[in-house]
């Protein structure tokens, strides 16, 4: 069964940083795009960074220069270190993979950018 399954979420205040991370198990995890997503309340879920299975990165204007996407391999692990937060950061975020026709989502953490 493929799982992903994220962690490192939490309450920071504004300008702090979080490092999330997601592990997956029950497939290649090398072979995969992966991606971090996230979605406020009342918004729809909008991309925030993507990694190919080949390491190409891309992410969402509003977060460049803020957040780094990194993977690693044999962890079968994909992180988003997040830097400078904002209040409008506040988000449940979701891990991403997709592999061909396959689209698996992690269960999602909640991220709180408050004073």
């Amino acid at each position: 069964q493929v799982q992903f399954v994220e962690s490192g979420g939490g309450l920071v205040q504004p300008g702090g940083s979080l490092r999330l991370s997601c592990a997956a198990s029950g497939t290649i995890f090398s072979f995969y795009t992966m991606g971090w997503y996230r979605q406020a309340p009342g918004k729809p879920r909008e991309l925030v960074a993507t990694i190919s299975s080949g390491g190409s990165t891309n992410y969402a204007d509003s977060v460049k220069g803020r957040f780094t996407i990194s993977k690693a391999n044999a962890k079968n692990t994909v992180s988003l270190q997040m830097n400078t937060l904002k209040p409008e950061d506040t988000a449940v975020y979701y891990c991403r993979g997709d592999y061909g026709s396959l689209t698996y989502w992690g269960q999602g953490t909640q991220v709180t950018v408050s004073s």
